[in-house]
């Protein structure tokens, strides 16, 4: 019976490798006995061992431990309860749990891997805040708020939100959700007034907070042994289901030329955001993009600045987070960051 090998192999392997980086040695050990036992007995393993695109860059390992979490969280297959935390990680029950709701959840399984991981990490709204803050004390202008790539959006809400970052903190002191994050290096000046003037987000696949399974959904791809990252997202989920906008079902490429290539409007600056959301995205969407930032880059004046904030993995740990500014085209990678948000070290600027 034919196992996992070459690229395959490799994908399982290196997120079960970034999955205890992360924090989450259940989920790695989810990762690698996939990688070591799934075989093309069920329709499931078959659809993995066959995958016709790029594991890595489909999060092939992501989606499956999605998959899993799900039926635990739905009560659908007792296996999973008795072995998921907050149950100590014992690898041989949990072999046995994966392998008995693979043959008793096969279709549900196999159908879950159709889409993406979604987990609108909160603690990224940290990054988010922090830009935006390096916006306000640069221009002192309200901000047009643009995100591609926002699934619920969670993190279109970021200055709902209430901030912990050590020795500093920002934001509402009754909001229902707490980012900690520890910013280190040349922290953005949290006494500069950020005002969102206009916010809009889109998404291809986008979820509705106010929708249980969407809801669900999401809260399956967070890993069931980080319990903080689980509430956390649990607060955000009200706060974005109470929230007047939701995400827009659009092409990315095609959205970000409606809405930043189109003529500025003096008196706020116009953002274009994203996290973790480049290396899904198609090369020809990604240069259709960065057309329409040029493009709107060349229309923008010191009333009607244009910025690109994006949080991106670049091959390294952590996430590269740059930020372009127009009318001067300057392009600066201004922090590393966790890719949870648990951490950003600040540069100077």
């Amino acid at each position: 019976m034919a196992r996992m090998a070459g690229e395959l192999l490799k994908a399982f392997r290196s997120q079960a490798t970034a999955c205890h980086k992360l924090g989450s040695p259940f989920t790695a050990a989810v990762c690698e006995l996939l990688s070591e036992h799934l075989d093309e007995s069920s329709r499931f393993g078959r659809r993995i061992l066959g995958w016709p695109g790029d594991p890595f860059a489909d999060a092939l390992a992501l989606r499956a431990a999605g998959g899993f979490h799900a039926l635990k969280r739905a009560g659908r297959s007792a296996q999973l309860i008795a072995t998921y935390p907050p149950e100590p990680l014992n690898r041989v029950a949990l072999t046995a749990a994966l392998r008995d709701s693979i043959a008793a959840q096969d279709g549900f399984l196999h159908d879950w891997l159709d889409s993406p991981p979604q987990t609108n990490e909160v603690a990224r709204s940290s990054v988010l805040l922090g830009g935006a803050l390096i916006l306000a004390e640069a221009f002192g202008l309200p901000l047009d708020w643009h995100e591609i790539g926002a699934s619920m959006g969670l993190n279109l809400g970021f200055d709902r939100y209430r901030y912990e970052f050590g020795t500093d903190n920002w934001g509402a002191g009754d909001s229902p959700v707490l980012v900690r994050s520890e910013w280190r290096g040349q922290n953005p000046d949290t006494a500069a007034p950020v005002e969102i003037r206009h916010r809009a987000g889109c998404d291809l696949k986008p979820l509705d907070p106010g929708s249980p399974e969407d809801r669900e959904r999401l809260l399956s791809y967070i890993w069931a042994d980080q319990t903080e990252r689980l509430a956390r997202a649990g607060a955000a989920l009200e706060v974005a289901a109470a929230a007047p906008w939701r995400v827009e079902q659009a092409d990315a490429a095609a959205w970000v030329a409606r809405h930043l290539a189109a003529p500025p409007s003096a008196g706020a600056v116009r953002v274009l955001a994203h996290t973790v959301v480049w290396q899904y995205l198609p090369e020809a969407t990604r240069a259709a993009i960065t057309a329409s930032m040029e493009e709107a880059g060349q229309r923008a004046t010191r009333q009607a600045p244009v910025a690109w904030l994006r949080m991106e993995a670049d091959g390294r740990d952590t996430a590269a987070v740059r930020l372009k500014l127009w009318p001067d085209g300057t392009d600066h990678e201004i922090a590393r960051a966790d890719f949870h948000g648990r951490f950003v070290e600040w540069q100077t600027r």
